[in-house]
């Protein structure tokens, strides 16, 4: 092949941007998105719902919630001690009980104690099997939209927020789909 030719096919490819490269740099927009929005997930405010016990946790301490309450069948307490008893539409008077429209904890098949890493993180998360059949832009709809998780920011007393805010956090989530949903590699 004619060496003006391979020279001439690389420059328009560095002009008009190269599939390969475009790939390579959405990969790692989408890496470096997810390792942010896995900042948010490990904050109490997710981790305290998205747990693998057979109860919830409360607190920026993440301890086992006050009067025992357990998981239930549904996610949603055990009688008498359902999560509607206390956990309103909206935060007490006060805000000293935490409330949501439809407040309950993640199924089990969801909870991210147990991921080692951002990867692991990230794979539960795309895993249809575990996530409720979702694929990566009906995760960032559920968690663009969803009561519980807008409530992260809006805690009520004492509990902090996650590091990142909610309007940089659903950037970043539009980022990550956009670019590929891709997961951080192994450390």
């Amino acid at each position: 092949m004619n060496v003006r030719l391979c020279i001439g096919a690389a420059l328009l490819l560095a002009a008009v941007g190269s599939p390969f490269a475009q790939a390579a740099g959405d990969r790692e927009k989408s890496v470096m998105a997810f390792q942010r929005i896995a900042q948010v997930m490990r904050s109490p405010r997710c981790m305290n719902c998205h747990t693998a016990t057979d109860h919830p946790r409360q607190g920026d301490a993440m301890r086992h919630h006050d009067q025992l309450v357990m998981r239930g069948a549904d996610d949603k307490g055990t009688a008498p001690m359902r999560c509607a008893a206390c956990h309103q539409d909206a935060n007490s008077a006060g805000g000293h009980v935490p409330g949501a429209p439809g407040w309950r904890l993640a199924p089990l098949s969801m909870n991210w104690e147990r991921a080692r890493g951002d990867r692991e993180l990230c794979e539960g998360l795309l895993d249809r099997n575990r996530n409720g059949n979702r694929t990566a832009k009906g995760l960032v709809i559920h968690m663009l939209n969803d009561p519980l998780v807008q409530w992260a920011w809006t805690p009520g007393a004492g509990r902090a927020v996650p590091a990142i805010g909610r309007e940089e956090f659903h950037a970043l989530l539009r980022l990550w789909e956009s670019t590929g949903a891709a997961c951080p590699p192994n450390h």
